[in-house]
């Protein structure tokens, strides 16, 4: 179970989660902690097709920063001259490959590393949707108990949200208490294809 921890900086907050649920979980940690209270822009982006329309993704010199749908947000102009430009390259090649590989059906999942800026309540708002498991899924006062902050049901969902990875951060697989499908950035239809693309059809549901 994630702990809230109170701390400092956000930067042990999310270092101290990566290396408790990776020994707990042996799944390793995707949310890579970020310099403190700086300003990390994405050196890279590019665009893909995928069944569910065309992606945009970002990345900087730590993984992959951004995952949206590209009729939502803007393709950034970046300078190619950065000397971690190739890295962050490197980054959305990785995601393209294993994008492809889970619509395909062979990936449950990812392990390209993720650098998404945000703040700590955030972050560990995001840690706890990267522990569910293809086929599960949870509603929002779920992941209020989960970080021990059962009163914060809204903040959860401000921070779901917030979310700026689609489908690796899987904001999707937050659902109604009752089980029916909640409100989704992307729209419900493609929280629908995702969901059944994982089995939801099934009722495999799993929460916390």
């Amino acid at each position: 179970m994630t702990v809230l921890i109170t701390t400092k900086t956000e930067k042990h907050l999310i270092q101290k989660d990566c290396d408790t649920q990776g020994a707990k979980f042996n799944m390793g940690c995707l949310l890579v902690p970020l310099p403190f209270k700086e300003n990390v822009a994405p050196l890279a982006s590019k665009t893909f097709s995928t069944p569910v329309g065309e992606l945009l993704i970002k990345a900087n010199q730590y993984g992959l920063s951004h995952l949206s749908l590209a009729e939502v947000e803007e393709v950034l102009w970046v300078d190619e001259s950065h000397p971690s430009h190739q890295e962050a390259l490197g980054y959305l090649s990785q995601t393209e490959l294993e994008i492809g590989e889970y619509f395909s059906g062979s990936r449950e999942t990812f392990s390209v590393p993720l650098a998404p800026q945000g703040t700590a309540f955030q972050r560990q708002v995001w840690q706890a949707l990267l522990e569910l498991g293809h086929g599960e899924y949870c509603s929002y006062s779920d992941i209020a108990q989960k970080i021990n902050r059962p009163k914060a049901v809204r903040a959860v969902g401000a921070a779901n949200g917030a979310n700026r990875i689609a489908i690796i951060i899987p904001c999707h697989r937050v659902i109604g208490k009752n089980g029916k499908l909640t409100g989704y950035a992307y729209g419900i239809e493609m929280k629908r294809q995702l969901l059944g693309l994982e089995g939801y059809a099934d009722q495999k549901t799993m929460t916390f």
